[in-house]
């Protein structure tokens, strides 16, 4: 019988897979993240489920011998070295669409929250008690433009809802689909015309070496003066010292931000901190601006929620029992690689 183990499992999770009893007999579950201190543990597993915190590096697939096959739960895969899983035969799945309308809701929750000003509004009234207006005038969503950078599921519902809102929209993706920029009735163009004529710019590409500082210190200057930057991607598609530059010189005019980069380090800093770990002077470096962000008036931060909502979590759930099901019959689905 393979041996399946399922990382980082919370109380959710548990709950979801107990509508899959059988499934849930055979699988050993735990609660902590694949890392090199723990690695031995699971060397006689041939099937793991991931979510992103864990880390399939080379270094640690090499000390996992029966490995034969990954599920992250997740629809991005940079915490996977694909590579070296290639190299020692290993397939990998992911959950490639269960957070298309929930992430793209979020994006706008963000939007709406930073340019209207909302949480300042309910932060005021709360803590002091004050109903005075003063700073909270906001902007409308009508009319502006609004700049998509990736249409994939996300991005064409991210564009499906600017619609609604009456916005006119620009989009950049490395593989245009033309015939869904005619049945959204929106526009692609190059990354600088993007960056140049948005009033708002919302991202949605996955993280690789292609998209690694797509938003960078060259390229930040281009962007249009007082627009808003939403990131529900990944943290490191944005340099991160390169946004806090135009923020603070008010070339941006706000940035929300549902991830950040470093953001796996900012959980377990203190920890890193103690062992004095932190070596690299750019990484420490972004760390500290990262807190900068969450002090800054102008930056919304939150902590990599835009996937969270029951209909998403019991989705990531049930796709990968498919995956490893689809697997064990020698019919792998939702492969990447």
């Amino acid at each position: 019988m393979n041996k399946i183990a399922f990382l980082e499992i919370s109380e959710w999770e548990t709950e979801a897979l107990k509508r899959f009893p059988g499934f849930l007999q055979i699988i050993d579950l735990y609660p902590e993240a694949l890392n090199l201190d723990n690695v031995s543990k699971f060397k006689d597993y041939e099937i793991i489920s991931c979510f992103i915190n864990s880390q399939f590096s080379k270094e640690i697939i090499e000390k996992l011998p029966n490995l034969k096959f990954i599920a992250t739960r997740s629809t991005g895969f940079d915490h996977l070295d694909i590579n070296a899983c290639q190299e020692k035969g290993i397939l990998m799945s992911n959950v490639p669409s269960y957070g298309s309308h929930t992430v793209a809701e979020f994006t706008f929750g963000l939007m709406i929250c930073l340019i209207r000003k909302i949480y300042d509004a309910y932060d005021r009234v709360r803590e002091t008690g004050s109903f005075n207006l003063e700073g909270l005038k906001g902007r409308e969503l009508f009319n502006k433009t609004l700049g998509v950078i990736g249409t994939g599921r996300i991005g064409a519902n991210v564009i499906k809802i600017a619609n609604g809102f009456g916005m006119k929209v620009l989009a950049y993706d490395k593989y245009p689909k033309e015939q869904l920029s005619q049945e959204l009735s929106f526009q692609y163009v190059s990354l600088e015309k993007l960056l140049t004529e948005s009033d708002i710019i919302t991202l949605h590409v996955p993280y690789n070496s292609e998209t690694h500082h797509l938003l960078n210190k060259n390229n930040m200057n281009l962007i249009k003066s007082g627009a808003y930057i939403i990131n529900t991607s990944r943290g490191g598609v944005i340099e991160t010292e390169a946004l806090y530059q135009a923020l603070k010189s008010g070339k941006i005019a706000g940035a929300a931000l549902d991830v950040l980069e470093e953001e796996g380090d900012i959980k377990e800093e203190q920890e890193l901190l103690i062992k004095g770990e932190i070596a690299e002077s750019e990484k420490l470096k972004t760390l500290l601006l990262n807190h900068i962000f969450i002090d800054l008036n102008n930056v919304i931060v939150t902590p990599h929620n835009a996937f969270n909502t029951e209909e998403a979590l019991e989705s990531i759930v049930a796709t990968t029992i498919d995956n490893i099901d689809s697997y064990l019959e020698g019919k792998p689905m939702n492969t990447v690689g």
